[in-house]
């Protein structure tokens, strides 16, 4: 029986390569500060500095500072603020998540190549990049890094949210506080849990700790 040819028989010289920069791939945007950012998609759903404080149980002086620039959010802070604003994560470190993306050539794929996506910078120094090219709909996916001493929340607290989450660590040692006990991720690690369950994410270790993260919204 004849059989059918290889897929790797394919005339090569036929096939397109997406080369450096391709049509249709939008160059990263400066990145404006997280506060100029909160700001804009507080303003775009008409929500009032003063009804957006009462949200999140802090003053309007807080939020002012915040979107002004005079304070960083913690991360916490920050999942909270878009949870209030029913925004996801990524909206407010990267103005081009609400911009739908066109996909680029027949395959009908979105390209991001390395440096297009900004980061932004948090209180205790975290720092956020968005890993998801184009428009992902109930779906979080980020590169987050702690650096020694770093915490998502405060000294003690546990913080919750909304959605399922999903991490990897990729260098360092990360840990995970719940009310019960504590885990100790190092690279290669990977961990679950619903974001309701009350956590705290901290680097206890003497090195940047990296992890790529997946939330899902309901």
């Amino acid at each position: 029986m004849t059989q059918p040819p290889l897929a790797d028989a394919v005339d090569q010289d036929a096939v397109p390569t997406v080369d450096s920069e391709p049509t249709g791939v939008a160059t990263a945007e400066p990145s404006a500060s997280v506060g100029a950012r909160i700001r804009d998609l507080r303003q775009a759903r008409g929500i009032s500095a003063r009804a957006l404080a009462a949200s999140l149980g802090i003053s309007p002086s807080a939020v002012s500072q915040i979107e002004r620039g005079v304070m960083q959010p913690s991360v916490s802070r920050l999942i909270a603020i878009t949870d209030a604003l029913g925004v996801p994560l990524v909206a407010a470190f990267d103005p081009a998540s609400d911009r739908p993306v066109e996909p680029v050539g027949p395959s009908g794929f979105t390209l991001q190549r390395a440096g297009q996506s900004p980061d932004i910078v948090l209180d205790s120094g975290v720092s956020f990049r968005r890993l998801t090219p184009g428009s992902s709909p109930g779906v979080d996916y980020f590169e987050s890094i702690y650096p020694p001493g770093a915490a998502a929340h405060g000294a003690d607290g546990l913080f919750h949210h909304e959605g399922y989450e999903v991490g990897t660590v990729v260098a360092g040692e990360l840990t995970i506080d719940f009310e019960a006990e504590r885990v100790i991720l190092r690279a290669g690690d990977a961990i679950s849990y619903p974001c309701s369950v009350p956590h705290r994410l901290h680097n206890t270790g003497g090195t940047d700790a990296v992890a790529h993260w997946l939330i899902v919204h309901a």
